[in-house]
């Protein structure tokens, strides 16, 4: 078993396997109960997470246009977004689900190479 990381990143089947990213069982008839409900909660958080993208450039359009800015911008731009959003919240200037019209999810950039088998058990168990 490896050592406790304080953060992981969730990932689709594409992505490697590393300490740090949480990645679904690869999907066959052999799966138990528990790995199944993994790959569900895992599916369910990393939905949550494409929501809560897909409203903050609902609100802020300039991230739908983030490929004319640096890499080194990014980070800013986003943090900027997310600090903004939550001023708004604070002055009940709700989220309006208009917004989201014209706002499709974007499928983001994938690795390269194939992926190896999802994460072990007692890894999968934290």
């Amino acid at each position: 078993m490896g050592k406790a990381q304080k953060y992981v990143l969730l990932g689709d089947a594409t992505y490697p396997l590393q300490d740090w990213i949480l990645k679904p069982y690869q999907e066959d008839e052999n799966l138990t109960q528990r790995q199944l409900q993994f790959n569900y909660r895992l599916k369910r958080a990393h939905s949550v997470i494409e929501n809560a993208f897909l409203r903050l450039k609902a609100r802020w359009q300039i991230l739908l246009k983030c490929d004319d800015c640096s890499l080194e911008l990014l980070p800013t731009l986003v943090l900027a977004c997310c600090i903004l959003h939550n001023v708004c919240e604070a002055h009940d200037n709700r989220f309006n689900e208009e917004w989201l019209e014209g706002t499709e999810p974007t499928e983001l950039p994938k690795p390269c190479q194939p992926a190896p088998a999802a994460m072990e058990d007692s890894r999968a168990e934290q």
